[in-house]
């Protein structure tokens, strides 16, 4: 299908969608790294019953992918095929439940939730003032900040399956382990339950201004990133592999290693999404070489490359002699 024909062909399959659809939209914009190709279609679903009607009627052969604020995503650069999904509006919503829980749809950043709970007198939340995503990466993520992660004070949340059928899950449901939800990857999470201790205020606060302080003075949240580029092996930690490996403000096209963390990847030079993913794969082959430690990604990459162009492990390997 061309992109016009494919979301023209969604739009008569679906008559009853409210939601939007946009054919060739753009991505770079909405990702923290500015780079990428566009989608092939965006959908917009006004709420979870809209979602789930797409889902149920959209066919099995068109692929699709879900996004959230886009904090520790890498979109390649020829673009996304399929539909991607973002959750916008009908996803924002965030409220207090039974005095300590706090119930919020997946499209609410992160920080939102810390500072919701913390004008609510609910200890336990203020890490999420330290991770840059939405719920929804948190859920898939178990993400997690300053010794605490969503396993921690998740008890209940809702996903569609990519037959359109919605699952109400609990904490085990969820298969959490070090950044990672066991759930299939198809499966759209729409909100989630927290559970907290009570707190005074203004202490949640000054715990959350903490959260705040340390990242400014640690990471280069200013910088057009990702986040936290590969996970921490176990019993060690990613930025200081790197480190050891030479690789503190290494460069590939317009992107470097971040010389304040070795962990994060800047593109400060107009990089494209290839230089970014091939200066990762240099760090990663540069600190196996150095330690025979493998760093495994945990910036999302999605997409295609241009035309001909390698993607992974591939890009390191171009470069060989």
């Amino acid at each position: 299908m061309t992109v016009s024909s494919l979301a023209d062909e969604l739009r008569k399959t679906l008559p009853d969608l409210r939601g939007r659809l946009m054919a060739d939209a753009p991505l770079a914009d909405i990702t923290w790294f500015r780079v990428g190709g566009p989608a092939e279609v965006l959908f917009t679903p006004t709420d979870e019953a809209d979602l789930a009607y797409f889902l149920a009627r959209v066919p099995e052969d068109v692929p699709v992918l879900v996004i959230g604020l886009c904090s520790n995503l890498l979109v390649r650069d020829g673009g996304v095929k399929g539909v991607v999904i973002r959750l916008g509006r009908g996803f924002n919503a965030i409220e207090t439940v039974d005095g300590q829980r706090l119930r919020a749809g997946t499209a609410v950043p992160d920080v939102r939730v810390a500072r919701a709970a913390a004008d609510a007198g609910i200890s336990g939340l203020a890490f999420y003032r330290g991770i840059p995503g939405s719920i929804g990466g948190a859920l898939r993520m178990n993400a997690g900040a300053h010794g605490s992660e969503t396993k921690d004070v998740l008890v209940a949340a809702r996903a569609v399956d990519r037959q359109g059928k919605l699952h109400e899950l609990t904490l085990a449901d969820m298969g959490f382990t070090y950044r990672r939800s066991a759930l299939p990857r198809d499966w759209i999470f729409t909100s989630a339950t927290f559970q907290g201790t009570p707190g005074e205020p203004d202490e949640i606060k000054r715990q959350m201004d903490e959260v705040a302080a340390y990242r400014e003075k640690h990471q280069p949240i200013k910088e057009r990133t990702g986040g936290s580029t590969f996970k921490n092996p176990p019993d060690n930690s990613a930025w200081k592999l790197i480190d050891a490996a030479g690789c503190r403000g290494l460069r590939v096209g317009g992107a470097m290693v971040s010389e304040m963390h070795c962990n994060f990847l800047i593109n400060d030079q107009q990089a494209s999404a290839e230089d970014i993913e091939r200066l990762g794969e240099t760090a990663r082959a540069r600190v196996f070489a150095a330690s025979g430690i493998e760093l495994h990604w945990e910036i999302v990459r999605v997409g295609e490359p241009l035309a001909g162009r390698a993607i992974g492990s591939a890009l390191v390997e171009e470069q060989a002699p």
